[in-house]
């Protein structure tokens, strides 16, 4: 028993020692980093607040699907601001409604995370597109314009063949692409109507994603976009609302089919964000004026603000994300 004794003590103090040699032999890991310690300003701290512009918006009706580049304010979607670290290094991404809104956000973060890039837009949003496909080649990565309608079932393979055949390869689907239309009544929906927002918003993904899984290996992500609107509904928002519930639900369903083979999915949901939806359709003029007011920072946010929650969703390091909905809503959202 005493012999243990001495031999637990002995080790303890073994340990003790060359633990306080390697201290004294070595400075504080702080110290030892000069970045720490020379040159390094500690980050400013910002007002969420006051980060953006705050309604009263002036009216600005667009004809669908709108352009970013015709709002005003024009919104930010990361073109100066977001800073890339390599997370995404030799990644292969397809983003749907990648000219503007989060979809552009996440394509101007993932080019500057080191990802090659492909974007689907509808043909009149060419004007947008060409300013992504612009800032993508200018990080040095692969950029491939995809325009098309995604109400289209052939369109949609196509679009997946042509992704796959300008990357090389494809582990990014983020399905962000969608139909918004105000309507003040179900009556005021028509079938038209109906018939175009389930296409874009429920029927395209289910396409695309078919067309997509057999070209995505372990390690792959697929993100949507959902919304706010799948938790608290709008009462002028009828259809869009139930396409964005849809989303939600086929995000945690799919994870669950697709986790055994090593491919993740979650979703991610806006709350009022300053887009091309909102002028061309999505919110009334009147509406419109006071976008993003009640929430509780008081204003709309910009898609700028949800790039990094793209990037995480599909970096590696996020491996065990899977089967989420990520709010970010201003403090207003649910999820």
């Amino acid at each position: 028993m005493n012999e243990n004794q001495l031999n637990r003590r002995q080790v303890i103090g073994g340990l003790g020692s060359g633990i306080a040699a390697t201290l004294m032999a070595s400075p504080v890991f702080a110290d030892s980093d000069p970045q720490l310690t020379e040159g390094a300003a500690p980050a400013a701290l910002v007002d969420p607040t006051t980060k953006y512009p705050k309604p009263p918006f002036k009216p600005q009706p667009q004809p669908w699907p709108g352009l970013a580049s015709k709002m005003d304010p024009r919104p930010d979607h990361g073109e100066t601001s977001y800073k890339g670290s390599g997370r995404l290094q030799g990644r292969k991404a397809l983003i749907t409604g990648g000219d503007s809104g989060m979809g552009r956000a996440a394509a101007i973060a993932y080019a500057r995370e080191g990802a090659d890039v492909a974007i689907n837009y509808l043909p009149a949003e060419e004007p947008d597109a060409k300013e992504v496909i612009d800032l993508i080649k200018k990080e040095g990565r692969k950029a491939i314009a995809i325009p098309g309608d995604i109400r289209d079932e052939a369109f949609c393979k196509r679009l997946v063949d042509e992704a796959v055949k300008g990357l090389g390869g494809l582990d990014i689907l983020v399905s962000n692409a969608a139909r918004q239309q105000s309507r003040e009544s179900i009556l005021d929906v028509s079938s038209e109507d109906f018939d175009a927002t389930m296409k874009t918003n429920i029927y395209a993904p289910f396409w695309i994603i078919k067309a997509a899984l057999p070209h995505m290996p372990a390690g792959s992500s697929i993100i949507g976009t959902t919304s706010e609107q799948a938790y608290d509904p709008s009462p002028n928002l009828y259809d869009y609302a139930q396409t964005k519930a849809a989303t939600m639900n086929f995000v945690k369903s799919l994870a669950k089919q697709l986790g055994p083979k090593g491919i993740r999915v979650n979703g991610v949901a806006p709350g009022p964000i300053w887009t091309p939806l909102q002028p061309s359709g999505g919110a009334t003029q009147e509406k419109l004026k006071t976008f993003g007011g009640n929430t509780p920072l008081g204003r709309p946010g910009q898609p700028a603000e949800l790039a990094s929650i793209y990037v995480q969703l599909a970096a590696n390091d996020g491996s065990y994300a899977t089967g989420q909905v990520y709010g970010a809503a201003g403090g207003g959202g649910q999820p």
